[in-house]
């Protein structure tokens, strides 16, 4: 998985492509544990993500829960 991070402000929006798998959903999860503070607004765009497996998906539900106090979190781009 390749992640690419731009802010604006306290908005933070994480663009993610390739696979959010076992291996990358570690890499994900401290990335967001080291970049939230401040941000009040998450955007996880997830246009070019080709694949999320059950690791994955705990790793956005901890982003949410990293974000319920602070702020929002959006997910766009999500395909089903």
């Amino acid at each position: 998985m390749e992640l690419k991070k731009v802010y604006d402000g306290s908005k933070l929006t994480v663009f993610l492509a390739g696979k959010l798998d076992t291996e990358s959903a570690p890499k994900l999860n401290a990335e967001l544990a080291a970049s939230l503070g401040g941000i009040t607004e998450l955007v996880l765009d997830m246009t070019d993500l080709s694949y999320i497996s059950s690791a994955g998906l705990r790793t956005l539900l901890s982003a949410q829960k990293m974000m319920n106090r602070p702020g929002r979190k959006v997910l766009r781009g999500a395909r089903v």
